[in-house]
């Protein structure tokens, strides 16, 4: 019987360009849960920490403030990542969690999605 397996993103995968240097990129944290593929769209809680996007939170996570640029592994702890927060240009494809709304605060820090 065959298995048939589904790759997920690799490590920035998603980005079309990004700023000269690491302007694009902040190092963040994200807080404990599941674990998230790169391209995760991601945003602020009150505590500063990044949390998955939710269009229906109330936490600070219905705005769209970073993409995570790598995959974390699941975690009962807070996690270091890094994240694309302005002037990049990215595929839609490759984002998790992408909506109407996710577009609009994106386009607010400079992130086009293509």
């Amino acid at each position: 019987m065959n298995s048939i397996k589904t790759q997920g993103n690799f490590t920035g995968e998603f980005l079309l360009s990004e700023g000269p240097g690491r302007i694009s990129r902040e190092q963040i944290v994200v807080v404990k849960g599941d674990a998230l593929p790169a391209g995760q769209l991601l945003g602020t809680i009150g505590t500063g920490e990044y949390a998955p996007y939710d269009n229906t939170a109330t936490s600070g996570a219905e705005m769209v403030t970073a993409i995570l640029y790598g995959p974390l592994a699941a975690s009962d702890e807070q996690r270091a990542a890094v994240g694309i927060v302005r002037l990049a240009e990215v595929t839609a494809q490759r984002l998790t969690g992408l909506d109407a709304a996710a577009r609009a605060d994106l386009a607010a820090h400079y992130v086009i999605v293509r």
